[in-house]
């Protein structure tokens, strides 16, 4: 790949080279740089199942709402103190299918990063606010967390008005009371992206103080985004973001869709990334094609697993290695039954809590689950399906 061409600060915008379409990595059968592999704990998944007792006064309707009666999934995880917390995306019953619902995001806390205890109500719904053009009706969904050093936390979320999805950030001192700060590329030079839909950040974080935090990249906060392609983007303040461009003045993609692999439809951000000596870690989640010409025989059409893909921590638009098979993979029932009977683990959350890894995923758009990486010992990633 061709070193990527930055434009000044003065244009706005951040270019990358053409080769930045071409993202293909040759096979490399070396894992050393990888996180993992998880195991899920015998017998303890799904750790968050939908409750219809929950409720809550919702502000959109003046009336009380069974917020997380239907699916409860797609999380985002943090430390806090001694204890792990898990925002997830919960879903009531009003409307049918994925998407036609309302979305709102629950907390739950655990002191082993296992068995969780959540509040009753819901943390960030939709809200007669300066967000409800983009929030109503559909609501907030899959959010990603993370914390500054200073203790401030960033959470990441689709925005779903039911037109266009957009990201969106708020923050928080307690990951109870957060502030809104709305669509994080409504200043971007790119003027065209807030009526494009985008979703799905992954901002750069590294391992301080035996926790993930949030880090600069060459003096700037960085994130990867997006689904059909992982793309890029670039800020000062956690809330004002501006994509990074290729050389024709357009969303450069670092890496991109590959036929006949796990990751034959999307190429979707997963949790925040991770900076190591190596290079930066970036998980994410690969949906197998639906038609056969571009499917990944090896897994059903449809299926959602996980990958990883490492960048370069001088240029991180410079792909070095990718996995070309997935670390996790559709395995329990749980996982292939509900919203999404073709097999989803959809990882969102990552926290590096007592040293090891702690992933939250969802399971077919339905329940939570946990996997544990222990880098002491030794463990394997998920086996190959028999075909």
């Amino acid at each position: 790949m061709k070193n990527i061409l930055f434009i000044t600060a003065a244009a706005l915008l951040v270019a990358c080279s053409t080769s930045c379409k071409s993202k293909q990595v040759i096979s490399d059968p070396d894992t050393s740089w990888t996180l993992g592999g998880f195991e899920r704990p015998p017998g303890l998944n799904p750790i968050i199942s939908p409750d219809s007792t929950s409720q809550f006064l919702d502000p959109m309707s003046s009336t009380m709402v069974r917020w997380e009666e239907n699916d409860t999934f797609n999380p985002g995880a943090i430390v806090r103190g001694d204890s792990i917390f898990v925002l997830y995306r919960a879903e009531d019953k009003f409307g049918i299918g994925i998407g036609f619902r309302t979305s709102r995001l629950g907390l739950a806390g655990s002191a082993d990063g296992l068995h969780f205890q959540r509040d009753s109500k819901p943390v960030l719904f939709p809200a007669e606010d300066s967000q409800k053009q983009y929030e109503w009706p559909g609501g907030l969904e899959d959010p990603r967390l993370s914390v500054t050093e200073d203790g401030t936390y960033v959470v990441f979320y689709t925005q779903w008005n039911r037109d266009t999805p957009r990201l969106g950030v708020a923050t928080s001192k307690d990951l109870r009371t957060w502030t809104k700060h709305g669509p994080i590329f409504a200043k971007s030079s790119y003027t065209k992206l807030m009526q494009m839909s985008h979703k799905s950040a992954s901002i750069v974080t590294t391992v301080k103080n035996n926790q993930l935090v949030i880090t600069k990249i060459n003096g700037k906060y960085m994130m990867y985004w997006g689904e059909h392609g992982v793309k890029g983007a670039t800020s000062t303040n956690l809330i004002d973001w501006e994509p990074i461009l290729d050389a024709q003045g357009e969303l450069a993609k670092f890496i991109e869709v590959r036929p006949g692999y796990f990751d034959s439809a999307l190429t979707e951000c997963g949790p925040p990334a991770v900076l190591t000596d190596q290079g930066i870690i970036l998980l994410y989640n690969g949906k197998n094609h639906n038609e056969a010409k571009y499917a990944d025989h090896r897994f059903a059409r449809g299926t959602y697993s996980a990958g990883q893909v490492l960048f370069d921590k001088k240029d991180p638009t410079k792909v070095l290695k990718r996995l070309d098979t997935p670390f996790l993979r559709p395995m329990e029932a749980f996982e292939k039954s509900g919203q999404y009977t073709d097999g989803t683990v959809f990882i969102q959350g990552l926290a590096y809590f007592k040293s090891k890894w702690y992933l939250y995923y969802g399971c077919a758009d339905s329940k939570v689950a946990v996997a544990v990486y222990d880098p002491q010992k030794k463990q394997s990633f998920d086996p190959m399906p028999n075909k």
